[in-house]
């Protein structure tokens, strides 16, 4: 293939959610557990997330005023770190997210190089304050991001032969719509959430119309206590 293999891995409640408050429950550690164990067995050398997660969890949140900078840098692809062991790769459209450097240690993973997905939207600033970070930044669409132009050039630029797709929900919706999401594994917890505002495994969010698609089922297995993992295939 001209663009890297795609594995979604989430972890969800038994209604689909994948944030809210059944995390901090009991009976959900053992499913976060296994969920980082597989992580690692799928050892993709990138993990792609939206900009709500990546705000929420792994940048310095939002910008509260646009950047400027002296200089005017050309609306074109930049990779600061070829090299790097692992890549987090940011989707942030219109550039709104705030980085602190161009590397991140969090939440128990290795040391990963950002990689920010830009539009063409992103404003002259916003790219200038990432090349004074360090931070690698990539252009795939016009208005929102293209997402079988950014595997391209992920695979293009950086070698990448399998990524991993982590989210949110718009962010799945919009690589399963496209017929991007080469497997699925789902870990569920076995806890419910109920919250109509929380966050599902698959979501329009209102800035796409629904694109029903289908998977094949190629294993599941119940795993530590009453935790399921189950995969499903690209048809």
């Amino acid at each position: 293939m001209d663009r890297p293999y795609v594995i979604c891995h989430i972890l969800t409640a038994l209604d689909g959610k994948i944030d809210g408050e059944f995390f901090a429950m009991p009976e959900t550690l053992p499913a976060l557990k296994k969920y980082g164990e597989i992580r690692q067995i799928y050892a993709c050398k990138a993990t792609i997330y939206g900009t709500t997660t990546i705000a929420e969890g792994y940048s310095d949140g939002y910008l509260t005023e646009p950047p400027t900078c002296e200089k005017v840098y050309p609306h074109e692809d930049h990779i600061a770190d070829k090299s790097a062991e692992n890549y987090i790769i940011s989707l942030d459209p219109r550039g709104v997210l705030r980085w602190s450097g161009a590397y991140l240690e969090k939440k128990n993973r290795p040391k990963a190089h950002v990689v920010e997905v830009l539009t063409d939207g992103a404003a002259d600033g916003y790219i200038g304050y990432l090349r004074g970070l360090g931070v690698s930044y990539i252009f795939a669409g016009n208005d929102t991001v293209d997402c079988g132009l950014l595997l391209k050039k992920l695979k293009a630029l950086l070698g990448l032969e399998r990524v991993m797709l982590a989210g949110g929900g718009v962010t799945n919706q919009s690589f399963a719509a496209a017929g991007l999401i080469d497997e699925l594994s789902i870990v569920i917890a076995p806890t419910a959430d109920g919250d109509s505002g929380s966050a599902s495994l698959f979501e329009t969010g209102g800035f796409s119309t629904p694109s029903p698609k289908a998977y094949k089922l190629k294993a599941a297995e119940q795993i530590e206590n009453d935790t399921l993992w189950i995969r499903y295939i690209k048809k």
